[in-house]
C-alpha cells in the first residue's frame, strides 16, 4: 500500500482513482463495508482503491483538547486499511490551508487535478471545505461536469443501531469489550513499541512490557485479560491501561504482564488485544495491597482466558 503525504505528494502517476474520504477511526464493520464496495468498483474500473483521510482529524483541529479519544492512531489504521484491500492512502494534513479552502477548490485540487477521480464514495451527510459549504449535492453536480461518479455510502446497522466510532467508543468507556468487538469485527487493540520503564513490576514479581501509546488519551482504562501479538504465537496476558505521572505531567501507558513468559521484549512492536475488563483502575495505599491485588488480577485473567480460548 502506498502512502501519499499531503497535497504536495500528489504526482501525475496518481491520476486515475476510485476513492473515498473520511476519518476511518477504528476501521470498524461500517468502514469495512464501504471499503468492500470501494475495492469492488476499483477492480471493475481497473484503478487503485484510494482512501483520503486527514491528520489531525478536523474536529481535533477545530476543538483541540475537547475531542473524544481516538479509537485508532494513524499507525494503527494503516495495517487495517491494507488488509481491507486499499492500495493508496492520501493523508492530508488538516491545518489552516484546508480549513479555509473553499469546497470548489478542494474538488479541483484534490479530486480532479490530483487524483483524477473516476468514482467517489462518501456519506450523503459528508460536508467539507470552508464553513462546511461543500456537500454531497455539490459533489454530484461537479461529477456530472467533470466525468466522475459519486455514490453515497449506506450506514451499516447492527443490533438495531448504526455502527459508528462514537458507539464503539461508548462501549469501550463502559468496559464492554465484547460489544465493542462485535462492532469492530475484531477485538479492540492497542499497539506500540516496548520501552524501558521503571522496572517496578519486576521488583514486585510481575515483570511487564511497557509501551508508549503515543496518544493523548486512550478510550479505555483499567485492568484487562488480554492476548499479545507480535512475536510468534499470541500470548495470554494481563494488561494495565491508564495514566502515569512522568516529569510533572501524566502520560497514557500500557503495561502488560505476559503469563508464563520471561524473555526480552525491548524494542519489539506489539499489539495487545484487550478482551475483558477485569476491574477499573484504582489507587492502593501500600505496596502490599497492590501486590495482593495483582495476584488476584493474574488469577482472574488466567481463568477468563482459559474459558475463552477461541
Amino acid at each position: 500500500m502506498e502512502l501519499i503525504r499531503g497535497l504536495q505528494g500528489l504526482k501525475p502517476r496518481h491520476r486515475g482513482a476510485v476513492a473515498t474520504i473520511g476519518n476511518f477511526d477504528g476501521v470498524h464493520l461500517g468502514h469495512q463495508a464501504v471499503l468492500r464496495e470501494l475495492t469492488a468498483r476499483a477492480r471493475e474500473l481497473r484503478l487503485p482503491a484510494t482512501v483520503a483521510l486527514f491528520e489531525p482529524m478536523p474536529q481535533e483541529y477545530f476543538s483541540p483538547g475537547r475531542t473524544p479519544p481516538r479509537l485508532t492512531r494513524f499507525g494503527e489504521k494503516w495495517p487495517l486499511l491494507a488488509a481491507a484491500g486499499v492500495e493508496r492512502v492520501l493523508c492530508l494534513r488538516f491545518g489552516r490551508e484546508l480549513a479555509e479552502m473553499p469546497p470548489e477548490t478542494f474538488i479541483e485540487r484534490v479530486l480532479v487535478q490530483g487524483l483524477s477521480v473516476r468514482h467517489l464514495s462518501v456519506g450523503d451527510d459528508f460536508r467539507f471545505g470552508k464553513e462546511r459549504r461543500g456537500d454531497f449535492a455539490m459533489l454530484q453536480r461537479t461529477g456530472k461536469i467533470q466525468g466522475f461518479e459519486v455514490a453515497d455510502t449506506a450506514s451499516l446497522v447492527l443490533e438495531g443501531s448504526r455502527v459508528s466510532s462514537s458507539r464503539i467508543r461508548a462501549h469501550l468507556i463502559e468496559g464492554d469489550m465484547q460489544a465493542a468487538a462485535r462492532l469492530l469485527g475484531r477485538p479492540y487493540s492497542l499497539s506500540g513499541r516496548v520501552m524501558y520503564g521503571d522496572r517496578l513490576g519486576r521488583k514486585l514479581g510481575f515483570p511487564t512490557a511497557n509501551m508508549a501509546l503515543m496518544r493523548k488519551l486512550p478510550p479505555v482504562s483499567g485492568i484487562f485479560a488480554a492476548r499479545v501479538n507480535g512475536f510468534g504465537e499470541p500470548r495470554d496476558a494481563v494488561t494495565y491501561v491508564g495514566m502515569r505521572s512522568v516529569m510533572g505531567g501524566k502520560v497514557p501507558v500500557l503495561e502488560t504482564h505476559l503469563l508464563g513468559y520471561s524473555g526480552d521484549l525491548y524494542g519489539r512492536k506489539l499489539t495487545v488485544d484487550l478482551l475483558q475488563r477485569l476491574r477499573e483502575d484504582r489507587h492502593f495505599d501500600s505496596l502490599d495491597a497492590l501486590i495482593e491485588q495483582m495476584k488476584q488480577d493474574v488469577q482472574a485473567a488466567k481463568a477468563w482466558l482459559a474459558a475463552h480460548k477461541n
